[in-house]
């Protein structure tokens, strides 16, 4: 073995350039400059998307006469409302949209794929409206969404075996 060609465990290059990230004045991270910018940009939007939600939580607390220490509390309530669902009908119908969106079609083509899974029309709108997911629906919806029955369980019955843990 030659130790000649193996390459070093430490290295640094000097033309890499690193810029300091910093929250409220203290440095709390570096990255490539394209990189910095990108994540101090999502970060700062998240950050006046929660002043905004606050401000607006505060008009509505206003306007109706509510208790403005509520503003938190209202916060987390449509920050919660606003948060893709992760299981249950809700998450299925997501999944479903998110498959619509990929393949590029409208919804009458959409109902007319499905159907031609043997998800009928009625169903899908069902699904859509929050109504239960029968048993029989979900190899339908497997072969939709290009995933497994077992998947398909977990996600509409999670909530339900979650709290039964």
């Amino acid at each position: 073995m030659s130790l000649r060609n193996e390459s070093l465990s430490w290295q640094f290059d000097s033309k890499d350039l690193y810029v300091p990230i910093a929250y409220e004045g203290t440095v709390v991270g570096y990255g490539k400059p394209k990189f910095a910018a990108r994540v101090v940009d999502a970060l700062n939007e998240e950050d006046r998307f929660s002043k905004a939600l606050q401000l607006a939580c505060f008009d509505l607390l206003k306007n109706s006469g509510g208790d403005p220490n509520r503003i938190p509390d209202l916060m987390r309530k449509y920050l919660a409302k606003a948060e893709r669902p992760k299981y249950g009908t809700a998450a299925i119908a997501a999944l479903l949209r998110d498959r619509q969106e990929g393949i590029d079609i409208g919804d009458e083509e959409f109902a007319k794929f499905c159907d031609s899974y043997r998800l009928s029309r009625e169903e899908l709108k069902d699904i859509h409206e929050g109504k239960d997911i029968a048993d029989h629906q979900l190899l339908p919806l497997s072969r939709i969404l290009g995933t497994s029955v077992e998947e398909l369980t977990e996600i509409r019955d999670g909530s339900r075996s979650m709290g039964n843990r």
